[in-house]
């Protein structure tokens, strides 16, 4: 994984293009982090690990990577040896341990630098389940603080653990057996119930934050876009779909796409009648405890991610089966280990069963980590697992535009356009394309599109700031401000904005607003144009010292500081 680059989806807004994260650890950094809903999330020790990983490794993507592994590897350990503490067997312990560790659906949670938040909150649930167990076993306020604390920790990392409380009912059950299915003794379940109830508190209050950040984001999905019966019917499936990748872990995507309402009917009633199949087995054969336990963990804890609430425009995902799938894994390792004992199989046979599984789940995970070892690929495999996906059409164009195949990437952006035309990505470089042709009235029906169909308000910014350019090159100065302005009043921190601003500026002579448009623009987003820009305008006022610190910053952050010159003048030309 040393050589595996950053995944030009999230890890730019996660670590690369994020000045906070990138300052790395420093007073305002933390502050942002503890205040900020950026990406529709409230995670700040998931940005204070970003902002660590900057601040050692710096925008090298082989120490983040690194650190995904060590935390992986740390949970699969802990995983290992909380369950050999709680039910003394150590085969089944182990091999529970290896099929998380190697499972091809976690490669996604560790190859993504952005996923760190998956790796974080799950640690820390292991830590609280630990701190649980030894409250268990000695009682006292110490002890169960070292749960709360835990929590709280996973829940700043991601509020994907927020079942952890009705996990610990279910480890009540099985294997710390403190109660039994059929003893309904009021005083017991009472007990057990008020003991998790700060618990419900703290998944309480992570629920009202994590729905204000995304409904700030503006990531929540209406009713009428997902109506409740669509929704009902992407879970069943979606359930049905993790189970089946849980034993047959193929066609794996960073992102599945929502159907809708094109379900076929079969799917969801299949879907239906296994689920319910499943769930009467399980209570049916409740003398085995592992079996409820492990199913209703996997159930329970993808209630969070499974559509209900529908968060942005995928209808599963595979980092959303890491917690879960422990659930699984549960069931078929004593199962099958209680299957072997019933029929008196020898040990051995158990014994290279299992290595044969592993040695097959790490050949695929081995196939699926290569997948994530460019941009390109990646996303090429995921349209063809997974078709018609827009989101892996644009993301395949955004890699393509990196490797300079502007034309391949455009054809990629015009199928996203036709799967999805209300897509906002598509039609941002679609419109960038026609600019750069000189099509300025395509590219500025294309904008048009745009912010009339989302209203994501990073990408209406950064529409409003193409369109401002897009005016400045017609010669109309006054719709051109009237855009840059547009796009700072949404999005301060539009560096594109204030740059468009301060060539309007210097255009009409106007120094000192120049300057400080450009300074704004630096502020937002260091680039070399803009330090160059104000360089000139600096020397032109005659405030050599100030220009010749802004023309050093330029070279520094400049990989062509030769062509600065020639794009300056075409952009104040324009």
């Amino acid at each position: 994984m040393s050589r595996h680059p950053f995944v030009n989806y999230d890890d730019d807004r996660y670590v690369t293009d994020n000045l906070h994260v990138r300052a790395g650890l420093q007073w305002e950094t933390v502050k942002w982090a503890f205040t900020s809903f950026d990406e529709a999330n409230w995670h700040p020790l998931t940005w204070l690990s970003h902002a660590l990983d900057c601040q050692l490794f710096g925008l090298n993507p082989a120490g983040p990577h690194y650190v995904n592994v060590l935390l992986h590897s740390l949970s699969s350990l802990l995983l290992f040896c909380l369950l050999w503490q709680a039910t003394g067997a150590t085969g089944r312990s182990w091999m529970v341990a290896m099929l998380f560790a190697i499972h091809p659906i976690n490669v996604g949670s560790v190859a993504w630098i952005a996923e760190r938040k998956n790796l974080l909150s799950m640690l820390f649930f292991l830590l609280a389940l630990a701190a649980y167990q030894r409250y268990v076993k000695n009682p006292s306020p110490i002890r169960y603080l070292a749960v709360l604390v835990s929590f709280a920790c996973g829940l700043m990392a991601k509020p994907m653990i927020i079942t952890l409380p009705f996990v610990l009912l279910l480890w009540d059950y099985w294997p710390l057996r403190r109660t039994a299915f059929n003893t309904y003794k009021a005083a017991q379940l009472s007990r057990l119930f008020l003991e998790k109830v700060p618990l419900i508190m703290l998944s309480l209050i992570s629920a009202v934050i994590t729905v204000k950040a995304q409904e700030a984001g503006e990531a929540v999905r209406s009713i009428v876009q997902y109506p409740i019966l669509i929704r009902l019917e992407n879970a069943a499936v979606s359930y049905a779909r993790y189970f089946g990748k849980a034993f047959w872990p193929s066609h794996l995507s960073p992102i599945y796409p929502h159907a809708g309402d094109s379900l076929p009917l079969w799917q969801t009633l299949s879907a239906t009648v296994l689920l319910l199949a499943v769930t009467g087995w399980v209570v049916a054969e409740r003398r085995h405890r592992y079996l409820l336990v492990g199913w209703f963990w996997f159930i329970g804890t993808l209630v969070p991610m499974i559509g209900f609430v529908q968060v942005g425009n995928q209808a599963m995902a595979d980092r959303y089966a890491y917690l879960p799938f422990i659930g699984l894994f549960i069931i078929v390792c004593w199962g099958i280990t209680g299957w072997a004992e019933l029929y008196h199989l020898s040990p051995r046979w158990l014994a290279a069963a299992g290595t044969i599984s592993i040695c097959a789940l790490a050949i695929v995970a081995h196939r699926q980590l290569a997948l994530w070892g460019d941009n390109v690929t990646l996303w090429s495999h995921a349209i063809q697992v997974t078709p018609p996906n827009f989101i892996a059409e644009d993301n395949l164009g955004g890699a393509l535009i990196e490797e300079g195949r502007i034309d391949e990437a455009m054809v990629h952006f015009r199928r996203a356009a036709a799967i999805e035309p209300s897509d906002p990505m598509s039609r941002l470089n679609l419109a960038a394309d026609e600019q750069r042709r000189g099509n300025i009235t395509q590219a500025i029906a294309q904008l048009s599109v745009l912010l009339v169909e989302t209203n994501d308000i990073r990408l209406r910014a950064s529409g409003l700031s193409d369109l401002g350019y897009c005016y400045r090159q017609l010669g109309d100065d006054l719709h051109a401000r009237q855009s840059f302005e547009a796009a700072i009043q949404l999005k301060p921190r539009s560096f594109r904005a204030w740059l468009g601003l301060g060539l309007l500026a210097e255009a009409s002579e106007d120094s000192e607003e120049a300057i400080q448009d450009y300074s704004n623009s630096i502020a937002a987003q260091p680039t070399d144009l803009a330090y160059y820009l104000l360089a000139r305008v600096l020397q032109a006022e005659g405030r050599g010292e100030e220009s010749r610190t802004a023309l050093q910053a330029a070279k520094r952050l400049s990989t062509d500081f030769n062509r600065l010159p020639q794009l300056a003048d075409e952009l104040l030309a324009q």
